[in-house]
Formats: structure tokens, sequence, C-alpha cells
């Protein structure tokens, strides 16, 4: 059992934590006063290929595997959660899906602008009236010769106003409930289509969410991704990705938070002493690098079973589950040892506490975790193998084909 790392995980280390710090953290505290999402960060992480960071060469990826996809997941979120929820929601929930479930021909025409960052992508599960119940969704996709007409909301979507390539999920027959839900690659420029932003986030305000609404949008037939019936095993597959990311960039929040709380103990006095000398501050410290560290064992334990194409829904929501909670307490605690400080925008601790919170809610919430990870334990769930198989590494390119 090795857990160091390979040259090329310390370049994409180093790679993502100098563009987060040079380009996004002098901006960030305005950014996310005002609620701006910067376009431009989704240009600068194209160019240096994170966008495409475990897709395949000929895709046009950095042909990394799935370590490195956490490793800069991590750095990403130390210095900002919405840059994290870019490389989830781009790479993790759309395009790792389409290099999943999509035809050659889709991956040529789709994915290769997404892996090359010349498109951006977007996933359209959650609904007003369907967040954790996936069956309750109300939109639908009716054949009509060549194409199919897609007609509903989504909502809650991550980049829905910047996006291109959209991943999205509606009945083809109500009926057979979880068995009657397609996927689809949806366009922006599709007529029908249109979006809007949602304001007034707790956290995140520096990212870019909203709605969607598909009015008679007429979706060729060519871009149905996988059988139709298939949509509902897609988008579980498309979630065990996107926790990875946001597992992995939880780990990144709680390193920031241990981060700000050093630098803060060490410098504020209480008592004629560092309050680093307090055995109580001492102590949040303690949990936090505890916390740390086991949030990285358990991500990296998800991608060494997907580096090998194997199943990890377990481990996967494990992890998102674990380092999810540990962000949030870890933010708490940190605003605790800032005191009034931390709870002012002085320190950035209140927006780690802000930015936390969204993560324990979306992609499975704590409880559905929660009860996923004590149904494995009695016996009451199991994995089924993944047709088509998760594509493995070094070569992920031939099991998908």
């Amino acid at each position: 059992m090795d857990f160091s790392l390979t040259e090329d995980h310390r370049l994409v280390q180093k790679i993502a934590r100098e563009f987060a710090e040079r380009e996004v953290a002098p901006h960030i505290k305005e950014n996310d006063e005002k609620g701006f999402f910067d376009r431009r960060i989704l240009d600068g992480l194209g160019e240096l290929g994170l966008l495409g960071i475990c897709f395949p060469e000929k895709y046009g990826g950095m042909g990394l595997d799935y370590i490195s996809l956490a490793i800069a997941s991590e750095e990403l979120e130390r210095v900002e959660t919405s840059l994290r929820v870019i490389l989830s929601v781009h790479t993790g929930l759309c395009g790792l899906g389409l290099f999943q479930w999509g035809t050659e021909e889709q991956k040529v025409k789709h994915l290769t602008p997404l892996a090359q960052g010349k498109r951006i992508g977007a996933f359209g599960l959650t609904e007003p009236n369907a967040g954790s119940d996936v069956a309750a969704l109300e939109m639908t996709a009716v054949r009509d010769g060549s194409h199919y007409v897609l007609n509903g909301e989504k909502t809650w979507i991550s980049l829905a106003d910047v996006a291109d390539t959209f991943l999205v999920f509606a009945y083809t027959n109500k009926a057979a409930k979880h068995a009657g839900i397609s996927a689809f690659i949806v366009q922006r420029d599709f007529p029908g289509f249109s979006s809007s932003a949602i304001h007034g986030k707790l956290g995140i305000r520096a990212g870019n969410t909203g709605s969607f609404v598909l009015q008679d949008c007429r979706v060729p037939a060519a871009n149905l991704v996988g059988r139709e019936g298939e949509g509902f095993k897609i988008a579980m597959s498309c979630l065990d990705n996107g926790r990875f990311t946001v597992a992995a960039g939880a780990t990144g929040l709680i390193q920031a938070c241990i981060d700000a709380s050093v630098k803060y103990a060490n410098q504020r006095q209480t008592f004629g002493v560092p309050i680093a000398q307090h055995q109580l501050v001492q102590r949040l410290v303690a949990h936090m690098v505890r916390d740390v560290e086991a949030c990285r064992l358990l991500v990296y334990r998800a991608g060494w079973l997907k580096n090998r194409g194997e199943r990890n829904t377990r481990e996967t929501a494990l992890a998102k589950w674990y380092a999810t909670c540990a962000s949030f307490e870890a933010a708490s605690n940190a605003i605790q040892i800032h005191g009034a400080y931390g709870y002012s925008n002085e320190y950035p601790v209140e927006r780690y506490l802000r930015n936390s919170k969204g993560a324990v809610i979306y992609e499975g919430s704590r409880e559905i975790l929660e009860i996923m990870i004590g149904s494995y334990a009695l016996g009451l769930r199991q994995d089924k193998p993944v047709n088509p198989p998760l594509p493995g590494w070094p070569d992920p390119g031939k099991e998908a084909d």
C-alpha cells in the first residue's frame, strides 16, 4: 500500500494551488460580497487543462487519474468553494457521465470540447419538486420522429447561466417510475431553452447557480445518452463522480480552516500569551487535523477504486458524508477560535462556514448518505456491477468505448 503522491499528482497540486491563490484569492472577498461570478475563471481552468484532467488525451483531456481529480478539487476549495463546484459539475457530473455512458460519436462531438475547456458542462437533475426523491421529477421527453421534445424546469443547477452543454434527465415513460427516466444532451442554443440565476444564497455566492426551462425543446434522438429508461442508473453513477469531488473539496476546506486558525492563533494574544498556547484552542485545531487526515484517506480510497474501474458507491458516499459534515464542524470551530472577528468577513472563516453548509445538502444530503451507509452495513443494500463499467485507469477509454 503506497500513500505517496506521484510526480503528476504533485504537479497538479502545484498548478491548482497557484492558480487559485493567484487568480481567485485576491478577489474572492469582493466577489462573494457582490455575488459576482467571474467568467474568466472558467477560461483559466480550461487553459491549464484542469477541466479535462481525468479524460484521455484522445478526447482532449490531460490523461491523468482520479486521484489527480481529487487533488485538484481539494486545492481549489482550499481557496474557494465555488472553484471546486466548477470541477464537480463540469468534470464530475457532466463530463464523466458522458465519458462512461456516451457513444463514441457523442464523446468525440460533446466530450472533447468539454475536456478542452472550449465548452462548459452542467447537470440537470434537480427540480422544484424533485431533490432526493428523483422519481418525483416532472420533466418529460416525448419522441417525435428524429427528435425528442422536452418540457419542464430544473433548479439549483450550478453553472446554469454559463454552461453550454447540459446532461438532462426527463421521463420518457412516467408510468415506469425510476425505469422510465432517460438522459439527454441538451445544448444552450437549442430553441426553447432559457435560464436564470438564483440570488440570495447563504453561501457559494461567488458561484453561478440557477434554473433552466425547456419549453417544447427539440433534442435530436442522437443526443439520447444510453438507452431509454437508463437515466436513473446514469444519474446515480454521475452522482458517484460528483460526490467524490465534493468529498475531496470538503477536505480542502478543512485544510483552509486549519491554515486560518493556526495563523490567527499564533498572532492573537489573551492573558499575555498567544491563544495557540491555550489547550482548548489546541483541542479545536487537533480535531481539524484528525478530520483532514481521515478525509484524505477516505477520498483516496474511493479514488483508488475508481482508478481500478470498480464500483465505489459505498466508499464515495462514506467519504462525502464524513468530509462534508467534518468541514462544517471545522468551519464552526475556526470561527470559535477567531472569536468576534470570526463572526465578520474581516477573516475568511465566516465564508468557510457559509460555503460548507451547501455540501451537507447537495449531491446526497447527510441524511440520505447516512441511511445508505447504514443499509450497506445491515445487508439491506448491495451494489450490482454497472453496465457500462466505470472507466478505469490507466487506459479508461478502452472499457468505455
